[in-house]
């Protein structure tokens, strides 16, 4: 998952580099920050944001940084920072609005965009994320019969996600499907329909008039416009004509792990009023976001998004696992088992690439990050290593002795020379481990210790422990650094990830 938002990347640059500027001056002028002004309302429109949004954005952060006055304990140049920070939180939306199901169910939510933009399966991913995460019972309905296989490709993303589809009947207009899957929904005690419509290549009378018909027969809730965010403007002038002509409540953005401008998220809500409220990070069926104005901007803007990271790491980490690994942490032990669950954790985050881009700062590392060529391939390398031990020698490594080394080298298709760069980097983290291992509970005090016992027992029971609320005063200020990476501001073998996942010493290059 590039939860780094390839698509902000040369926005950032840019806005990294006149910020740099700004912030090696001691005070400042209204003729300096009119100066980086322009630079940063170049940069917006370098990354497609609309004319009319980067004019207000301009003119709103002029008006802040000129008139502000500046704190005693902050430089100038960081104070217009915090201006630019919270201008682009606020044109974002300033707060995460989430999909409502606030109505009498069935709630209808109605797909509306144009062809290609991944309507269809942000459909599926939408329905997968309201059975797991609310669960709701769901039905989707294709009403599109102009694209061949369409309602056919909505039937398999049901069976794949285990949500029930409309049945497909030949002949059928959209409007009389929308009636038949409103009135199934009722019958079937759904506490959600979803309305796939057709779409066009572009803009045409035809496909807003069969829109609006399926929206007076439904009445949707919802009405969510599906926006590829690599289209640029044209995507700001689709989500204008939709709301309109149909009235829609929300965008979600496809794509935008992609490396487009990033200008059309930053534009859509300015233009139409309208929230974001989720995004399309990747091609799977999980990798669907809710949009959070402030994080997006921190990422932007190179400060990081760790609560996301960390919140990531609750999903997807298996807590029970953790738990015993910790409780093993506690009386000094680590072994090479413990080590392959932690590689497997790290795969689980999206890899090295997609934790550092949640770092703060990192942007300002772009060159080295290249330069150092990261590989992500190389737990699996390491887990194959693993996987051709004994149980004896994963549990005790100090009976790998030469010949031991050179048959699981024979084994998992690597050297003898990588074998001991694995025992090194486990020895390394064991001693981290015992460290670990006096220290607090997760996140440092975060939260409270809780045995693997009581974590199966609220698996079972449906009640995992929750994140705190106050999340961000958990996290430790400031970060630890990610181990392995000497020479980019880290310390080789030291730290560790949050969520209580250990960093990974002596992390590999490409070969």
């Amino acid at each position: 998952m590039k939860v780094h938002l390839e698509m902000f990347e040369s926005l950032s640059e840019r806005l990294s580099t006149t910020f740099d500027k700004l912030t090696g001056r001691g005070a400042l002028s209204e003729d300096d920050v009119k100066t980086a002004m322009r630079e940063v309302r170049r940069a917006l429109l370098e990354a497609d944001v609309s004319l009319e949004v980067a004019k207000s954005f301009i003119d709103n952060v002029t008006e802040k940084a000129i008139g502000a006055e500046v704190l005693k304990s902050v430089k100038p140049g960081q104070q217009v920072i915090k201006i630019v920070h919270d201008e682009l939180v606020e044109m974002l939306g300033h707060t995460q609005d989430p999909i409502s199901l606030a109505a009498a169910a069935p709630v209808p939510i109605m797909m509306v965009g144009l062809q290609g933009s991944g309507k269809t399966t942000t459909t599926g991913k939408i329905a997968k994320r309201l059975t797991e995460k609310q669960n709701k019972k769901i039905l989707m309905a294709s009403l599109d019969t102009r694209r061949p296989a369409a309602q056919e490709q909505l039937r398999v993303l049901g069976e794949q996600t285990g949500v029930d589809t409309l049945e497909i009947i030949a002949g059928q207009t959209p409007v009389q499907i929308t009636a038949r899957a409103m009135d199934e929904a009722r019958r079937g005690g759904y506490d959600v329909v979803m309305l796939d419509t057709a779409g066009r290549l572009h803009i045409d009378d035809e496909l807003m008039r069969e829109t609006e018909e399926i929206r007076d027969i439904a009445k949707p809730h919802e009405t969510l416009l599906v926006a590829d965010s690599l289209t640029g403007q044209d995507a700001v002038n689709v989500a204008k004509s939709f709301d309109d002509r149909i009235g829609i409540t929300g965008i979600v953005l496809t794509r935008i792990d992609g490396d487009g401008r990033g200008g059309a998220a930053l534009s859509m809500r300015g233009v139409t009023g309208k929230p974001i409220k989720l995004i399309g990070v990747g091609e799977r069926l999980d990798e669907l976001e809710d949009f959070h104005p402030e994080r997006i901007a921190n990422r932007i803007l190179d400060m990081g998004d760790v609560v996301s990271l960390v919140e990531k790491a609750a999903e997807t980490i298996d807590a029970v696992k953790a738990a015993k690994i910790a409780k093993k942490m506690k009386k000094g032990k680590f072994d090479l088992e413990d080590l392959s669950e932690q590689l497997n954790q790290m795969k689980k985050l999206g890899g090295m690439g997609a934790i550092m881009g949640m770092l703060p700062g990192i942007g300002k590392m772009k060159k080295q990050l290249d330069a150092a060529n990261f590989d992500d391939g190389i737990f699996n390398r390491q887990q194959a290593i693993i996987s051709s031990m004994t149980k004896k020698e994963r549990a005790h490594p100090k009976l790998l002795n030469a010949s031991r080394k050179k048959r699981v080298a024979a084994g998992s298709g690597t050297s003898v020379q990588e074998i001991n760069k694995l025992l090194k980097m486990h020895r390394q983290m064991a001693d981290m481990m015992k460290k670990m291992g006096k220290g607090g509970g997760f996140l440092g005090g975060g939260m409270p210790d809780i045995s693997p016992e009581e974590l199966e027992a609220m698996e079972k029971s449906g009640k995992m422990p929750e994140l705190p609320k106050d999340l961000e005063k958990h996290l430790p200020k400031p970060m630890p650094n990610l181990p392995g990476l000497g020479g980019l501001g880290g310390q080789g073998g030291q730290g560790g990830m949050p969520g209580g996942m250990p960093g990974l010493p002596g992390f590999g290059k490409k070969k």
